[in-house]
């Protein structure tokens, strides 16, 4: 006979949504991240400047500023940060005298790849309880959903 002073616990109702899952997850995901980044005194979005920098060689402001989702101003704040760091510089186009060409510096090469390693080991931490199979499928429903809407901007924060 069952106990009758128990009484049965209803679920928790924010258990029962998808977005809960992800949002707890992420929030620990990136947490994580941004606290290693910040060992190095880097931001997520200084981290992401630097990668869109070396990925699209003389990149301007304002394209950066459109591919982070950020206001020109924001991106203007990271790039006074990075340029402060010695870790890119700005030169002027050749085509035209008004916008400036970004580009990473020695020290952002050398500095890049190490903050890889740390997205990676981050990465690894938190995701290798899951197969390679499962990773990848993860991977593909995150990026079909991020697909169905009009998620463009890196996530930055």
């Amino acid at each position: 006979m069952p106990n009758a002073s128990k009484e049965k616990v209803p679920p928790n109702p924010l258990h029962a949504h998808l977005g809960y899952w992800l949002r707890l997850v992420s929030n620990q995901v990136s947490g994580s991240f941004a606290s290693a980044l910040q060992e190095r005194q880097l931001s997520v979005a200084e981290w992401v400047a630097l990668n869109h920098v070396e990925m699209h060689p003389d990149i301007t402001a304002a394209s950066l500023a459109d591919a982070m989702g950020m206001t020109r101003g924001a991106v203007s704040k990271v790039l006074d940060k990075l340029l402060t760091k010695n870790l890119l510089l700005r030169t002027p186009s050749p085509q035209d005298s008004r916008a400036q060409l970004l580009a990473l510096t020695r020290s952002g090469k050398r500095l890049l790849p190490a903050l890889t390693d740390i997205a990676n080991g981050n990465d690894n931490r938190f995701f290798s309880v899951l197969a390679a199979s499962e990773r990848s499928e993860l991977r593909r429903l995150l990026q079909k959903l991020a697909d169905a809407h009009p998620f463009s901007a890196a996530p930055v924060d």
